[in-house]
């Protein structure tokens, strides 16, 4: 089963936040999900929110939209800082990402 089809199936709203402290600013994020994440003048990833408006308050999270939904996994699991993190809305249970179980 894809990231998309345990998505629909689970029925749950995920969010995506980044942690600033681990950020290597490879970029690797921004280049499989440009829409969600974006490079600052700071060299460090953030998550974008409505109208490409970077969200710079340390833990800001971001919904993740479901056509996106595999490029934002795939970035947790690619990212070299380890600072990606997926997490249910309902519950803030990290689904993706380095705490997640």
């Amino acid at each position: 089963m894809s990231v998309q089809q345990e998505a629909v199936a689970d029925g749950e709203e995920l969010e995506v936040w980044i942690d600033q402290d681990l950020c290597t600013g490879d970029g690797i994020c921004a280049q499989y999900a440009p829409e969600v994440f974006e490079l600052d003048i700071d060299g460090l990833a953030y998550v974008k929110g409505a109208g490409d408006e970077l969200l710079q308050v340390p833990g800001a999270a971001t919904p993740v939209p479901l056509p996106l939904l595999t490029d934002v996994v795939d970035s947790a699991k690619e990212c070299p800082g380890e600072c990606i993190h997926v997490r249910r809305v309902s519950d803030r249970v990290e689904v993706y990402g380095p705490d997640a179980e």
